[in-house]
């Protein structure tokens, strides 16, 4: 680090914590961290800092509402330690995540307009389950827009078994009749066989599809959720512009020399 006569004035932790409305302990934290250079000792062990331990606090402030806490301390750390490359990939990084999330929302909306509200199956006295629900029994009862998992598989152009494996890891869930044992697909059960259909088709695997069931499921349903979608796409664009900002406030200390 080349020498800088600003670097000669002196701060207190009082000075930094001020302008962002923060304590002297956090000040002291944030050094301890790793987040702060180590500050300048008085011959009577006082905390001293300068100009650069400011544009290091107001660097770490900027990066935490695009990268969170943790990665942003991480990349104080490696920057404070003289291993930019480290630092820059910890960005990109969260980059990468914050582009995987776009994707995510955006599988979800055209998931979301490829299913067709009314086109959900209803439940026939032939339409049973293969193997030991193979319809050698009496159907069951069903409500008027339950299937059983024939008809359900060969509408979505899938292999019953298909069904039972998304059944197994919690993306599907039918009930069972108390008498038969046959699986019932009611409305919500084919909603979500539908929406996992479709995510598969667009190449995402079954452990990224159970949070976004999840999230239909939370909301209520498919219609809430699209009200939801909007404000997931808020907070992406608002992360992205903080990261522009955190980018812009590292890239001036990083200049500090």
């Amino acid at each position: 680090m080349g020498s800088n006569p600003q670097n000669d004035v002196r701060l207190r932790p009082i000075d930094l914590a001020r302008e962002h409305g923060l304590s002297t302990q956090a000040i002291r934290n944030y050094e301890d961290a790793g987040i702060l250079p180590a500050a300048v000792r008085t011959p009577t062990g006082y905390r001293t800092y300068t100009p650069l331990h400011a544009r290091a606090l107001r660097a770490f402030l900027a990066l935490v509402p695009g990268h969170g806490h943790q990665t942003a301390t991480a990349i104080m750390r490696a920057v404070n330690d003289g291993d930019t490359a480290t630092a820059l990939r910890l960005v990109d990084e969260s980059h990468v995540q914050l582009l995987d999330d776009r994707r995510t929302l955006q599988a979800v909306e055209s998931a979301l307009r490829d299913l067709d509200p009314g086109g959900t199956a209803t439940a026939t006295a032939t339409g049973t389950d293969s193997g030991t629900e193979s319809g050698v029994m009496s159907a069951p009862r069903t409500g008027p827009r339950e299937t059983f998992v024939g008809p359900l598989a060969a509408q979505l152009r899938i292999r019953p078994a298909t069904l039972r494996t998304w059944e197994r890891v919690g993306l599907v869930r039918p009930r069972r009749d108390p008498q038969t044992g046959y699986r019932v697909y009611d409305e919500a059960a084919v909603r979500d066989a539908r929406l996992t259909h479709q995510l598969r088709r667009g190449g995402y695997l079954l452990e990224q599809i159970a949070p976004l069931i999840a999230q239909v499921r939370s909301a209520g349903g498919l219609e809430p959720l699209e009200a939801t979608l909007h404000g997931w796409n808020d907070r992406l664009t608002a992360r992205g512009r903080a990261m522009l900002t955190g980018a812009a406030a590292l890239e001036a200390y990083l200049q500090r020399s």
